[in-house]
């Protein structure tokens, strides 16, 4: 018998936040696992929450389901490979799977979209355009992770980031949902002025969202897409240029005590932030699309709670990136692992997935009734309105990018600066030192 050790790991977001160093030996935190020496094998290495990976179909997540449907149709066995996160001292989890990939250390991987880009850009990541399933695809899935024209990703579901509201805080002081960066400005000056010491609750993740609400509003829905997206990548335009209206809106967030910046900096998502919303100290919070389903985040509040889009000038705007799942170009069961991510991709899982977890499917053929908090957010995506936060054709990352240029100005960085770091990642891009 060969073992296999298993690194558990805790995920606070389907967008996979911190995790601490991942070596095959000396973790405190490792789990193992038993696979016959003959057994065909796929090694998988994702944030799933999978603590006893022995455990009975019946206890797993939603992704681990669509792993048993494969296995069972395949006749593989997927070994897991995942880890537990610390604080935000710790390694990230973009920087262990980089280094995996690299390495060459396993066959499936669960990416978040900067690390889709770069590994895609290395070479380091399968096409999988020829995949049966990925013909059911929408067309955001493909424009978001398509990386010099191979599709290298594809995930189980769409990852939608609204803005979480007390409605019944609204109510008590007249307040609507906003829909313009003004409107939200005029709601946390009365929130403010009736005693909520800290309107919006912030993490260290997810402020970036109100930055491509207002950087990109036009640029997806005015038109005119993909000129705008070719004015950036020859330089002609500059993403600082877009991005400034957002970084605005947040340092005036930071500079009236709208936003905690010095808690946000420290703090992980919905950690950090949750236990005052779910109290009712905070009114509004940010999330992905999930949190709103599950009893573990605010699926679950003692009062109304709506998920809208963030401010900008074309009113509420979802803001969408993309996790991914990918396979290694030389990974050493590419073939099998190609298999799995057919079968986990298929209609039939993306419906098992979507219904477990009531989650917007990356295929056109899957649709799941939203829960009623969801509903002013699902329909402006249904209606086509979003923006995407990953944009595998853009030269400069966004997401990640963004993040981090973002907790420098919580750590007190002007708007200016923030700005040039934005140019200097372009004039990187295009080559220029």
């Amino acid at each position: 018998m060969k073992k296999r050790r298993l690194i558990s790991l805790c995920l606070s977001a389907l967008i996979v936040l911190t995790m601490v160093s991942c070596s095959r030996g000396g973790s405190k935190n490792l789990v193992t696992k038993d696979t016959p020496e003959d057994e065909r094998v796929v090694n998988l290495f994702s944030p799933m929450e999978k603590t006893n990976p022995d455990a009975e179909n019946v206890a797993r997540t939603a992704a681990d389901l669509t792993v048993a449907m494969a296995e069972e149709k395949l006749g593989v066995n997927v070994a897991y490979w995942t880890y537990t996160a610390e604080d935000y001292q710790d390694r990230t989890y973009d920087e262990v799977a980089l280094d995996r990939a690299r390495n060459n250390m396993d066959d499936l991987y669960l990416l978040n979209p900067d690390v889709i880009l770069a590994l895609g850009a290395e070479g380091k990541l399968r096409d999988l355009s020829g995949l049966d399933s990925a013909k059911n695809l929408r067309d955001i899935i493909r424009v978001a992770n398509t990386v010099d024209g191979k599709l290298v990703a594809i995930p189980q579901e769409v990852v939608a980031y609204g803005l979480f509201v007390n409605m019944e805080i609204f109510r008590r002081y007249s307040l609507e949902p906003p829909d313009t960066p003004e409107e939200f400005l005029e709601c946390c000056r009365v929130l403010k002025e009736n005693g909520i010491e800290t309107p919006v609750g912030a993490n260290r993740w997810w402020l970036e969202t109100f930055v491509f609400a207002q950087a990109y509003a036009d640029l997806y829905n005015g038109g005119n897409t993909e000129a705008e997206i070719a004015a950036l990548n020859s330089g002609s335009a500059r993403y600082s240029d877009y991005m400034r209206p957002g970084f605005e809106f947040l340092k005036t967030l930071i500079d009236k005590g709208y936003i905690d910046a010095e808690k946000a900096l420290v703090s992980e998502a919905i950690d950090g932030e949750g236990a005052d919303f779910l109290s009712g100290k905070t009114p509004i919070v940010m999330a992905y699309w999930g949190a709103a389903n599950t009893k573990t985040a605010y699926g679950d509040t003692d009062f109304e709670m709506q998920v809208i889009g963030f401010p900008s000038s074309r009113g509420q705007m979802p803001v969408m990136p993309m996790t991914g799942w990918a396979v290694g170009a030389n990974a050493e069961h590419a073939e099998d692992a190609m298999l799995v991510m057919d079968v986990m991709m298929s209609d039939q899982a993306l419906q098992l997935f979507a219904e477990t977890n009531r989650v917007i499917s990356p295929s056109k053929n899957v649709k799941v009734d939203c829960v009623p908090a969801l509903r002013p957010l699902n329909d402006r995506i249904e209606e086509g309105v979003y923006v995407l936060g990953s944009n595998a054709g853009m030269n400069v990352e966004q997401w990640g990018n963004t993040c981090l240029i973002v907790r420098d100005l919580l750590a007190g960085a002007s708007v200016d600066e923030c700005m040039a770091a934005f140019d200097a990642l372009q004039d990187e891009a295009l080559g220029k030192k």
